[in-house]
């Protein structure tokens, strides 16, 4: 008897060292490897970092910055997280930095848009069809209340339908300041152009209040926004008669079109 309970004693001294050394591999095995960890030096070298931040999506870098102050230097090196944000839609270069840096953080299709300039004719409902976009979509990324906004424009960003598009082109970074956001703009025909100022003759000579007053009066005579009014009294160079008949001529051509 006596040597059977020592042959049990000893089993379950045996059974006992064995589930202690199982648990310190286990506990190796589920080591989290982190800059902090000793054993993982490596993870400290910036050469090894960028190897890897290379591989890694926007979303993945931003992550990555949060680990650690060396880790956030390399993750937020300017050459990693613009090649990240463009990689997917292999875009060959991007224009222009980001007056926030938040705008890295994420880079999809939403971030993209063309540039259309707007010629006499164009409506939201034609581009809307040129583009192969939705008409709520084109308004909604243009702050748009109305259609007749198109008018007091120069241009307006399309959203990107097909991401194809964005293959080996170059895009510039803009503040629009009618969407009053920061988009990666497309530019099909040519580059970016600057904006002048429209200075008319008899619009220079009006008083602040006087032209509000004939803005207003314009206003609510077309029933549209301040914008439009201001488009057609620069088109018609300050006569506002000459500014309603050209706001009657388009609102009958897009009746005739079948755009209303």
């Amino acid at each position: 008897m006596d040597c059977c309970c020592c042959d049990q004693n000893d089993g379950d001294e045996f059974l006992t060292e064995s589930l202690i050394g199982d648990a310190a591999i286990a506990d190796q095995i589920t080591t989290t490897i982190s800059p902090l960890n000793s054993h993982f030096m490596a993870l400290s070298c910036r050469d090894t970092l960028r190897l890897i931040f290379q591989r890694l999506t926007v979303a993945d870098l931003a992550r990555a910055s949060c680990v650690c102050r060396v880790w956030n230097s390399v993750a937020t090196e300017e050459d990693l997280v613009v090649k990240a944000f463009t990689a997917p839609w292999r875009i060959m270069e991007l224009v222009g930095r980001p007056v926030s840096g938040a705008f890295w953080r994420d880079n999809g299709i939403w971030k993209f848009a063309i540039s259309h300039r707007i010629s006499r004719g164009d409506s939201v409902t034609s581009l809307a069809v040129k583009y192969s976009v939705q008409v709520m979509d084109i308004k909604r990324l243009n702050n748009m209340m109305s259609d007749h906004g198109i008018y007091s424009r120069d241009r307006l960003l399309i959203p990107i339908s097909n991401p194809e598009i964005l293959a080996n082109t170059t895009c510039y970074i803009e503040v629009d300041k009618y969407a009053k956001r920061e988009v990666a703009v497309l530019y099909l025909e040519g580059g970016p152009k600057r904006e002048q100022p429209v200075v008319s003759g008899t619009q220079s000579t009006l008083t602040a209040h006087g032209k509000r007053r004939l803005i207003d009066s314009l206003r609510r005579s077309m029933q549209v926004d301040d914008g439009t009014a201001l488009y057609y009294l620069a088109i018609a160079e300050g006569d506002p008669r000459s500014a309603l008949s050209e706001f009657s001529a388009d609102l009958t051509w897009e009746r005739q079109a079948g755009l209303n």
